[in-house]
């Protein structure tokens, strides 16, 4: 009987070897490729809402959303924690950036979920939250972006859905800064706690009164 010798028996390893590594990168690359190409894809809106929990709440668990992010916007002051914008003194806005795809959901469809969120009437900040942390706006990171929020902005006054005089801010995206990791998907982490604090600060009724919802 054929028996292999030992440098042969070497050789057939070291093919197969060759065989799975080859493999293995050639997965590796494919999956690289598909990260980058899923990336370039992506788009980043930035709005601010009051209490970014809401915020993150509203759209997170929409179809074509990859992520949102709990952070600070239009401030002073550089890599700010929450107490310090909590403070009012930074002037940041507890904001949110919406990573999305918008080959499945639209920058107008965020637009026309961010509205329905807010009370675009308070100037001073949003419900039982009051003091420039928590006032509304939108920061756009492109032209297309600025065109869409205005044309937005006036259907709004055409429609007249309230009486007064739309208060939330536009203005150019400038640093994000992430707010600390404790406070990322807070509501989901502390249900309870953010159903009590949602449920007191009379939001929902809010935006019933404002949006004439049933």
């Amino acid at each position: 009987m054929y028996k292999p010798s030992k440098h042969q028996h070497i050789l057939t390893l070291l093919i197969k070897t060759y065989a799975h590594m080859r493999k293995f990168l050639f997965l590796i690359t494919l999956a690289m490729f598909s990260s980058m190409t899923k990336s370039k894809e992506l788009e980043v809106a930035t709005f601010a809402g009051g209490c970014f929990w809401c915020m993150e709440e509203a759209f997170e668990n929409l179809d074509g959303v990859e992520e949102v992010i709990s952070g600070f916007q239009g401030g002073v002051t550089a890599n700010p924690t929450y107490n310090e914008v909590s403070s009012g003194k930074t002037n940041h806005f507890e904001s949110v950036q919406v990573i999305f795809n918008p080959r499945i959901i639209s920058y107008e469809q965020l637009l026309n979920i961010f509205w329905k969120n807010i009370d675009p009437t308070d100037g001073k900040g949003q419900f039982c939250d009051e003091g420039s942390q928590y006032r509304s706006g939108i920061f756009y990171h492109n032209d297309k972006q600025k065109r869409l929020i205005e044309k937005s902005i006036l259907l709004l006054q055409s429609e007249k859905p309230f009486e007064e005089s739309i208060k939330t801010i536009i203005r150019p995206v400038v640093t994000f800064y992430k707010a600390e990791n404790k406070l990322q998907d807070y509501y989901k982490k502390h249900p309870w706690i953010y159903k009590f604090y949602k449920y007191t600060c009379g939001r929902n009724e809010r935006l019933k009164e404002v949006w004439n919802m049933q």
